[in-house]
Protein backbone atom coordinates (compact mmCIF):
# COMPACT_ATOMS: atom_id res chain seq x y z
CA UNK A 1 0.00 0.00 0.00
CA UNK A 2 1.39 3.41 -0.95
CA UNK A 3 1.97 6.08 1.68
CA UNK A 4 -0.75 8.23 0.09
CA UNK A 5 -3.30 5.44 0.28
CA UNK A 6 -2.29 4.65 3.86
CA UNK A 7 -2.81 8.28 4.85
CA UNK A 8 -6.18 8.41 3.09
CA UNK A 9 -7.41 5.30 4.88
CA UNK A 10 -6.15 6.60 8.21
CA UNK A 11 -8.18 9.76 7.69
CA UNK A 12 -11.36 7.89 6.77
CA UNK A 13 -14.02 7.10 9.39
CA UNK A 14 -13.09 3.95 11.27
CA UNK A 15 -16.58 2.49 10.83
CA UNK A 16 -16.07 2.59 7.04
CA UNK A 17 -12.53 1.22 7.06
CA UNK A 18 -13.50 -1.56 9.45
CA UNK A 19 -16.41 -2.52 7.18
CA UNK A 20 -14.42 -2.44 3.94
CA UNK A 21 -11.18 -3.87 5.25
CA UNK A 22 -12.59 -6.78 7.26
CA UNK A 23 -9.59 -9.10 7.69
CA UNK A 24 -9.73 -12.50 5.99
CA UNK A 25 -9.33 -15.76 7.83
CA UNK A 26 -6.88 -18.27 6.41
CA UNK A 27 -8.40 -20.18 3.51
CA UNK A 28 -8.89 -23.84 4.55
CA UNK A 29 -6.24 -26.21 3.30
CA UNK A 30 -7.30 -28.07 0.16
CA UNK A 31 -9.67 -25.35 -1.06
CA UNK A 32 -9.99 -25.40 -4.84
CA UNK A 33 -9.37 -22.31 -6.93
CA UNK A 34 -12.12 -21.17 -9.29
CA UNK A 35 -10.88 -21.91 -12.76
CA UNK A 36 -12.47 -22.55 -16.11
CA UNK A 37 -11.40 -24.14 -19.37
CA UNK A 38 -8.42 -22.65 -21.20
CA UNK A 39 -9.29 -23.35 -24.82
CA UNK A 40 -5.82 -22.18 -25.82
CA UNK A 41 -4.63 -25.57 -24.58
CA UNK A 42 -6.63 -27.23 -27.34
CA UNK A 43 -5.44 -25.16 -30.28
CA UNK A 44 -3.85 -28.20 -31.93
CA UNK A 45 -6.69 -30.66 -31.30
CA UNK A 46 -10.34 -30.82 -30.33
CA UNK A 47 -11.26 -30.97 -26.67
CA UNK A 48 -12.79 -34.28 -25.56
CA UNK A 49 -16.07 -34.53 -23.69
CA UNK A 50 -14.23 -35.89 -20.65
CA UNK A 51 -11.86 -32.92 -20.70
CA UNK A 52 -14.75 -30.50 -21.15
CA UNK A 53 -16.76 -31.88 -18.24
CA UNK A 54 -13.65 -32.19 -16.09
CA UNK A 55 -12.70 -28.61 -16.84
CA UNK A 56 -16.15 -27.39 -15.83
CA UNK A 57 -15.93 -28.91 -12.35
CA UNK A 58 -14.06 -25.89 -10.92
CA UNK A 59 -16.04 -23.21 -12.78
CA UNK A 60 -18.59 -22.74 -10.02
CA UNK A 61 -22.40 -22.55 -10.10
CA UNK A 62 -24.17 -25.46 -11.80
CA UNK A 63 -21.06 -26.49 -13.74
CA UNK A 64 -19.42 -27.46 -10.45
CA UNK A 65 -22.53 -29.33 -9.35
CA UNK A 66 -22.49 -31.23 -12.64
CA UNK A 67 -18.89 -32.14 -11.87
CA UNK A 68 -20.06 -33.42 -8.47
CA UNK A 69 -22.74 -35.51 -10.20
CA UNK A 70 -20.05 -37.08 -12.40
CA UNK A 71 -17.92 -37.90 -9.37
CA UNK A 72 -20.81 -39.43 -7.42
CA UNK A 73 -22.05 -41.51 -10.36
CA UNK A 74 -18.53 -42.78 -11.07
CA UNK A 75 -18.35 -43.91 -7.44
CA UNK A 76 -21.77 -45.56 -7.81
CA UNK A 77 -20.71 -47.59 -10.83
CA UNK A 78 -17.26 -48.61 -9.57
CA UNK A 79 -18.18 -49.57 -5.98
CA UNK A 80 -18.01 -53.26 -5.08
CA UNK A 81 -18.76 -54.91 -1.78
CA UNK A 82 -15.44 -56.31 -0.50
CA UNK A 83 -17.11 -59.48 0.79
CA UNK A 84 -19.72 -60.31 -1.86
CA UNK A 85 -18.47 -58.27 -4.87
CA UNK A 86 -22.04 -56.94 -5.22
CA UNK A 87 -22.26 -53.65 -7.08
CA UNK A 88 -24.34 -50.57 -6.32
CA UNK A 89 -28.01 -51.09 -7.10
CA UNK A 90 -28.74 -48.03 -9.24
CA UNK A 91 -32.33 -46.79 -9.53
CA UNK A 92 -32.97 -44.56 -12.56
CA UNK A 93 -36.02 -42.31 -12.66
CA UNK A 94 -37.13 -40.00 -15.47
CA UNK A 95 -40.25 -38.14 -16.53
CA UNK A 96 -42.14 -38.75 -19.77
CA UNK A 97 -40.96 -35.61 -21.58
CA UNK A 98 -37.43 -37.00 -21.59
CA UNK A 99 -38.51 -40.10 -23.51
CA UNK A 100 -40.33 -37.78 -25.92
CA UNK A 101 -37.06 -35.91 -26.42
CA UNK A 102 -33.85 -37.23 -27.91
CA UNK A 103 -32.63 -38.08 -24.41
CA UNK A 104 -34.46 -41.35 -25.03
CA UNK A 105 -31.41 -42.67 -26.88
CA UNK A 106 -29.18 -41.93 -23.87
CA UNK A 107 -31.62 -43.71 -21.54
CA UNK A 108 -31.82 -46.67 -23.92
CA UNK A 109 -28.01 -46.89 -23.89
CA UNK A 110 -27.95 -47.20 -20.10
CA UNK A 111 -30.52 -50.01 -20.17
CA UNK A 112 -28.96 -51.75 -23.17
CA UNK A 113 -25.62 -52.01 -21.35
CA UNK A 114 -27.13 -52.94 -17.95
CA UNK A 115 -25.87 -49.84 -16.17
CA UNK A 116 -29.02 -49.58 -14.03
CA UNK A 117 -30.86 -52.12 -11.89
CA UNK A 118 -34.39 -50.72 -12.00
CA UNK A 119 -36.35 -47.88 -13.59
CA UNK A 120 -39.25 -45.74 -12.41
CA UNK A 121 -41.09 -43.60 -14.95
CA UNK A 122 -44.54 -42.25 -15.81
CA UNK A 123 -47.16 -43.47 -18.30
CA UNK A 124 -45.88 -41.13 -21.01
CA UNK A 125 -42.39 -42.37 -20.30
CA UNK A 126 -43.62 -45.84 -21.27
CA UNK A 127 -45.93 -45.23 -24.21
CA UNK A 128 -43.83 -42.57 -25.98
CA UNK A 129 -40.99 -45.08 -26.29
CA UNK A 130 -43.23 -47.56 -28.12
CA UNK A 131 -44.89 -44.83 -30.17
CA UNK A 132 -41.48 -43.71 -31.44
CA UNK A 133 -40.91 -47.23 -32.72
CA UNK A 134 -44.11 -46.92 -34.74
CA UNK A 135 -43.82 -43.32 -35.99
CA UNK A 136 -41.45 -40.37 -35.41
CA UNK A 137 -41.76 -37.35 -33.15
CA UNK A 138 -40.78 -34.07 -34.87
CA UNK A 139 -38.98 -30.91 -33.88
CA UNK A 140 -41.32 -27.93 -33.72
CA UNK A 141 -41.49 -24.67 -31.79
CA UNK A 142 -42.39 -23.57 -28.27
CA UNK A 143 -44.24 -20.66 -29.85
CA UNK A 144 -46.54 -22.69 -32.13
CA UNK A 145 -50.19 -21.68 -31.35
CA UNK A 146 -52.10 -24.44 -29.62
CA UNK A 147 -55.39 -23.77 -31.46
CA UNK A 148 -53.67 -24.02 -34.84
CA UNK A 149 -51.95 -27.25 -33.87
CA UNK A 150 -55.21 -28.70 -32.57
CA UNK A 151 -56.91 -27.99 -35.90
CA UNK A 152 -54.11 -29.86 -37.65
CA UNK A 153 -54.25 -32.86 -35.34
CA UNK A 154 -50.81 -32.08 -33.95
CA UNK A 155 -49.88 -32.36 -30.27
CA UNK A 156 -47.11 -30.22 -28.76
CA UNK A 157 -44.65 -31.34 -26.08
CA UNK A 158 -42.53 -28.23 -25.48
CA UNK A 159 -40.95 -27.68 -28.90
CA UNK A 160 -41.73 -31.21 -30.09
CA UNK A 161 -44.70 -32.16 -32.29
CA UNK A 162 -46.49 -35.51 -32.16
CA UNK A 163 -49.16 -36.17 -34.85
CA UNK A 164 -52.43 -37.70 -33.67
CA UNK A 165 -51.80 -40.47 -36.20
CA UNK A 166 -48.95 -41.68 -33.97
CA UNK A 167 -51.44 -42.47 -31.23
CA UNK A 168 -53.72 -44.21 -33.72
CA UNK A 169 -50.77 -46.40 -34.71
CA UNK A 170 -50.14 -47.07 -31.03
CA UNK A 171 -53.77 -48.11 -30.53
CA UNK A 172 -53.61 -50.48 -33.50
CA UNK A 173 -50.49 -52.06 -32.03
CA UNK A 174 -51.34 -52.24 -28.33
CA UNK A 175 -55.02 -53.30 -28.33
CA UNK A 176 -54.42 -56.79 -29.78
CA UNK A 177 -51.74 -57.27 -27.12
CA UNK A 178 -54.19 -56.23 -24.41
CA UNK A 179 -56.69 -58.72 -25.88
CA UNK A 180 -54.13 -61.49 -25.64
CA UNK A 181 -53.15 -60.51 -22.09
CA UNK A 182 -56.81 -60.65 -21.04
CA UNK A 183 -57.17 -64.10 -22.58
CA UNK A 184 -54.11 -65.31 -20.69
CA UNK A 185 -55.40 -63.77 -17.45
CA UNK A 186 -58.78 -65.50 -17.74
CA UNK A 187 -57.32 -68.85 -18.82
CA UNK A 188 -54.87 -68.80 -15.91
CA UNK A 189 -57.73 -68.66 -13.39
CA UNK A 190 -58.24 -72.38 -13.99
CA UNK A 191 -54.62 -73.14 -13.11
CA UNK A 192 -52.64 -73.25 -9.87
CA UNK A 193 -50.70 -70.12 -10.91
CA UNK A 194 -53.15 -67.44 -12.03
CA UNK A 195 -51.61 -64.47 -13.85
CA UNK A 196 -51.49 -61.21 -11.90
CA UNK A 197 -50.63 -58.37 -14.24
CA UNK A 198 -48.71 -55.50 -12.66
CA UNK A 199 -47.46 -52.30 -14.31
CA UNK A 200 -43.94 -53.76 -14.48
CA UNK A 201 -45.21 -56.98 -16.06
CA UNK A 202 -47.28 -55.04 -18.58
CA UNK A 203 -44.24 -52.98 -19.58
CA UNK A 204 -42.10 -56.10 -19.74
CA UNK A 205 -44.63 -57.74 -22.06
CA UNK A 206 -44.86 -54.68 -24.30
CA UNK A 207 -41.06 -54.49 -24.43
CA UNK A 208 -40.98 -58.09 -25.64
CA UNK A 209 -43.73 -57.50 -28.19
CA UNK A 210 -42.18 -54.36 -29.73
CA UNK A 211 -39.08 -56.35 -30.77
CA UNK A 212 -37.23 -53.16 -31.73
CA UNK A 213 -33.70 -52.39 -30.56
CA UNK A 214 -34.45 -48.64 -30.58
CA UNK A 215 -36.78 -49.19 -27.64
CA UNK A 216 -35.74 -48.62 -24.03
CA UNK A 217 -38.18 -51.28 -22.89
CA UNK A 218 -37.12 -53.85 -25.45
CA UNK A 219 -33.72 -53.78 -23.74
CA UNK A 220 -35.34 -53.73 -20.29
CA UNK A 221 -37.18 -56.93 -21.23
CA UNK A 222 -34.09 -58.49 -22.79
CA UNK A 223 -31.87 -57.62 -19.79
CA UNK A 224 -34.50 -58.39 -17.11
CA UNK A 225 -34.48 -54.82 -15.77
CA UNK A 226 -37.82 -54.08 -14.09
CA UNK A 227 -39.64 -50.87 -15.03
CA UNK A 228 -42.07 -49.51 -12.45
CA UNK A 229 -44.87 -47.12 -13.30
CA UNK A 230 -47.41 -46.57 -10.52
CA UNK A 231 -49.17 -43.97 -12.71
CA UNK A 232 -49.53 -46.32 -15.69
CA UNK A 233 -53.04 -45.09 -16.54
CA UNK A 234 -52.05 -41.40 -16.73
CA UNK A 235 -51.61 -41.17 -20.50
CA UNK A 236 -52.52 -42.70 -23.85
CA UNK A 237 -51.98 -46.16 -22.42
CA UNK A 238 -54.60 -45.33 -19.79
CA UNK A 239 -56.95 -44.26 -22.59
CA UNK A 240 -56.45 -47.61 -24.30
CA UNK A 241 -57.07 -49.48 -21.05
CA UNK A 242 -60.24 -47.42 -20.51
CA UNK A 243 -61.62 -48.21 -23.96
CA UNK A 244 -60.60 -51.83 -23.54
CA UNK A 245 -62.93 -52.19 -20.54
CA UNK A 246 -65.92 -51.59 -22.85
CA UNK A 247 -64.61 -53.95 -25.48
CA UNK A 248 -63.86 -56.75 -23.03
CA UNK A 249 -66.87 -56.43 -20.69
CA UNK A 250 -67.84 -58.21 -18.48
CA UNK A 251 -64.27 -59.47 -17.89
CA UNK A 252 -61.55 -56.83 -17.60
CA UNK A 253 -57.79 -56.70 -17.53
CA UNK A 254 -56.66 -56.34 -13.91
CA UNK A 255 -53.41 -54.57 -13.05
CA UNK A 256 -52.12 -54.87 -9.48
CA UNK A 257 -49.99 -51.99 -8.15
CA UNK A 258 -49.59 -53.57 -4.70
CA UNK A 259 -47.49 -56.44 -6.04
CA UNK A 260 -45.24 -53.92 -7.79
CA UNK A 261 -44.62 -51.81 -4.69
CA UNK A 262 -43.62 -54.97 -2.86
CA UNK A 263 -41.24 -55.83 -5.70
CA UNK A 264 -39.69 -52.35 -5.85
CA UNK A 265 -39.23 -52.08 -2.09
CA UNK A 266 -37.75 -55.57 -1.93
CA UNK A 267 -35.08 -54.63 -4.48
CA UNK A 268 -34.12 -51.69 -2.27
CA UNK A 269 -34.18 -53.66 0.99
CA UNK A 270 -31.98 -56.45 -0.38
CA UNK A 271 -29.42 -54.13 -1.99
CA UNK A 272 -25.98 -53.91 -0.41
CA UNK A 273 -25.69 -50.30 -1.57
CA UNK A 274 -28.17 -48.04 -3.39
CA UNK A 275 -27.64 -45.12 -5.74
CA UNK A 276 -30.42 -42.86 -7.01
CA UNK A 277 -30.36 -40.96 -10.32
CA UNK A 278 -33.54 -38.96 -10.92
CA UNK A 279 -34.19 -36.75 -13.93
CA UNK A 280 -37.17 -34.54 -13.16
CA UNK A 281 -39.52 -34.73 -10.21
CA UNK A 282 -42.93 -35.87 -9.12
CA UNK A 283 -43.79 -39.55 -8.80
CA UNK A 284 -40.56 -40.81 -10.39
CA UNK A 285 -38.40 -39.04 -7.83
CA UNK A 286 -40.41 -39.84 -4.76
CA UNK A 287 -41.23 -43.44 -5.68
CA UNK A 288 -37.52 -44.27 -5.70
CA UNK A 289 -36.80 -42.24 -2.58
CA UNK A 290 -39.63 -43.89 -0.67
CA UNK A 291 -38.38 -47.35 -1.65
CA UNK A 292 -35.00 -46.35 -0.19
CA UNK A 293 -36.75 -45.43 3.08
CA UNK A 294 -37.38 -49.15 3.56
CA UNK A 295 -33.61 -49.64 3.99
CA UNK A 296 -32.99 -46.45 5.99
CA UNK A 297 -31.91 -44.47 2.94
CA UNK A 298 -29.77 -44.52 -0.18
CA UNK A 299 -25.99 -44.20 0.05
CA UNK A 300 -25.74 -41.83 -2.91
CA UNK A 301 -28.10 -39.67 -4.93
CA UNK A 302 -28.02 -37.38 -7.96
CA UNK A 303 -31.00 -35.16 -8.70
CA UNK A 304 -31.26 -33.24 -11.97
CA UNK A 305 -34.21 -30.90 -12.37
CA UNK A 306 -35.17 -27.24 -12.54
CA UNK A 307 -37.74 -27.20 -9.71
CA UNK A 308 -37.35 -24.88 -6.72
CA UNK A 309 -38.04 -25.70 -3.08
CA UNK A 310 -39.77 -22.48 -1.99
CA UNK A 311 -43.25 -23.96 -2.54
CA UNK A 312 -42.55 -27.08 -0.49
CA UNK A 313 -42.75 -29.39 -3.50
CA UNK A 314 -40.99 -32.75 -3.42
CA UNK A 315 -39.77 -32.08 -6.95
CA UNK A 316 -37.96 -28.94 -5.81
CA UNK A 317 -36.57 -30.40 -2.61
CA UNK A 318 -32.81 -30.79 -2.24
CA UNK A 319 -31.37 -34.16 -1.14
CA UNK A 320 -31.04 -32.93 2.44
CA UNK A 321 -34.83 -32.86 2.79
CA UNK A 322 -34.91 -36.59 1.95
CA UNK A 323 -32.30 -37.11 4.69
CA UNK A 324 -34.85 -35.83 7.21
CA UNK A 325 -37.26 -38.55 6.08
CA UNK A 326 -34.67 -41.34 6.11
CA UNK A 327 -34.84 -41.70 2.32
CA UNK A 328 -31.19 -40.69 1.88
CA UNK A 329 -28.66 -41.56 4.58
CA UNK A 330 -27.15 -38.80 6.71
CA UNK A 331 -23.64 -39.68 5.53
CA UNK A 332 -24.65 -40.13 1.88
CA UNK A 333 -22.93 -38.49 -1.06
CA UNK A 334 -25.54 -36.44 -2.89
CA UNK A 335 -26.05 -33.46 -5.17
CA UNK A 336 -28.84 -31.63 -6.92
CA UNK A 337 -28.01 -30.10 -10.31
CA UNK A 338 -30.37 -27.27 -11.20
CA UNK A 339 -30.41 -27.81 -14.95
CA UNK A 340 -32.51 -29.11 -17.82
CA UNK A 341 -31.69 -32.78 -18.25
CA UNK A 342 -31.35 -32.85 -22.05
CA UNK A 343 -28.41 -30.45 -21.74
CA UNK A 344 -26.42 -31.95 -18.89
CA UNK A 345 -27.27 -35.65 -18.72
CA UNK A 346 -25.63 -36.65 -22.03
CA UNK A 347 -22.45 -34.94 -20.80
CA UNK A 348 -22.66 -36.78 -17.48
CA UNK A 349 -23.20 -40.14 -19.20
CA UNK A 350 -20.29 -39.47 -21.57
CA UNK A 351 -18.02 -38.90 -18.55
CA UNK A 352 -19.31 -41.91 -16.59
CA UNK A 353 -21.19 -44.89 -18.02
CA UNK A 354 -20.18 -44.41 -21.67
CA UNK A 355 -16.56 -44.07 -20.66
CA UNK A 356 -16.83 -47.30 -18.69
CA UNK A 357 -18.12 -49.23 -21.71
CA UNK A 358 -15.28 -47.92 -23.85
CA UNK A 359 -12.71 -49.09 -21.26
CA UNK A 360 -14.33 -52.55 -21.08
CA UNK A 361 -14.01 -52.92 -24.85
Amino acid sequence: MSAANHDAIAAAPSVATNAVLQPSETVPEGSKEVQGIDFNSYAQRSITVEELVGGMANMGFQATLMGEAVRIINEMRTWKDPETADKTTIFLGYTSNLISSGLRETLRYLVQHKHVAAIVTTAGGVEEDFIKCLAPTYLGSFAAPGASLRAKGMNRIGNLFVPNSNYCAFEDWVVPILDKMLEEQEASKKTEEPIHWTPSRVINRLGKEIDDERSVYYWAWKNSIPVFCPALTDGSLGDMLYFHTFKSSPEQLRIDIVEDIRKLNTIAVRARRVGMITLGGGVIKHHIANACLMRNGAESAVYINTAQEFDGSDAGARPDEAVSWGKIRANADSVKVYAEATIVFPLIVAATFAKATQVEK
